[in-house]
């Protein structure tokens, strides 16, 4: 199926592209395009113009900066992906991007892209919110910064304002005694995250002092598991131990959860619990 007509406009600049924005009323940003191309095509979305900012240079890149890494928001996910700085500092979120899809769609694909879209099943926003990241965005008013965990507000819903642009996502550099690892159950078709759980822990004297348990795929939105870092906290992080942290996850998981033909909301919240343990499992190695 073909998209609806629409006017085509490149921005130079992130300050071109909120001027295309402001001239152009409900127009839609291009990125990568492996979110808004298929739903254009599909007719579920329909806008008189796209403005595209996948050329603008100021907008790539990986670079160190006072607290972690400073990733541009045109940063391809094959490019997160093979990021020695990222592998060394945050190397979930390396290791999330390396499973995004296939290398078509990490070649093509943004962070900035999939932060801003922020589809339910997407692997960089569960493990964003776990990582405690930070997005950076550009709007009529100025440039902010809102963390990860206030950024993502529900189903394909954010913080983002009308004609702000997502710029750069910061990542803390998660330093020794702390790991963090991802764990998905894909769709074999679209590689989204049926389930996906992002883990962060910090050990010391061998016991979990602290546990950050981030969910995607089940909920609108990523979804923290108080229960699960609860349990972990003050604990060895044996084998035992993990399984019978991560037996809660259910528990924390209620309400309006997502279900389709492939999986159902009830499938996804029993299932749940055995990957957040296979992330916990592999943080805790990280950690050590």
């Amino acid at each position: 199926m073909y998209a609806s007509p629409f006017a085509y406009h490149r921005a130079s600049s992130v300050a071109d592209a909120q001027r295309l924005l402001a001239a152009n009323p409900g127009a839609k940003i291009l990125a990568g395009g492996h979110s808004l191309l298929p739903t254009m095509k599909l007719r579920l979305a329909a806008p008189a113009a796209i403005v595209d900012i996948g050329r603008i240079a100021e907008l790539k890149g990986i670079e160190i900066v006072d607290d972690g890494l400073r990733i541009g928001a045109m940063t391809t996910h094959a490019e997160v992906a093979a990021s020695p700085l990222l592998a060394d500092a945050c190397p979930v979120v390396s290791d999330a991007a390396a499973r995004i899809g296939d290398p078509a769609v990490r070649n093509r694909g943004t962070i900035g892209g999939s932060v801003a879209h922020a589809d339910p099943g997407a692997d960089l926003p569960t493990v964003l919110a776990a990582v405690g990241a930070r997005i950076e965005m550009a709007g009529p008013s100025g440039t902010r910064t809102v963390d990860a965990a206030q950024f993502f507000q529900g189903m394909m819903t954010t913080a983002l304002d009308e004609n702000e642009i997502v710029t750069a996502v910061s990542v803390p550099s998660l330093g020794a005694g702390r790991g963090s690892a991802y764990a998905k159950f894909p769709h074999p078709a679209s590689r989204y995250a049926v389930i996906g759980a992002a883990a962060v822990v910090d050990v010391a004297d061998g016991a979990c002092t602290r546990a950050i348990i981030v969910v995607g795929g089940i909920t609108g939105m990523p979804t923290r598991l108080p229960s699960v870092e609860a349990a972990l906290v003050g604990h060895p992080l044996t084998d035992q131990a993990i399984v019978s942290a991560c037996g809660k996850a259910a528990g924390d998981l209620s309400g309006d959860l997502m279900g389709d033909i492939f999986a159902s909301a009830e499938y996804r919240r029993a299932v749940a619990g055995v990957y957040v343990a296979r992330a916990v499992a592999a943080a805790a190695k990280r950690a050590s």
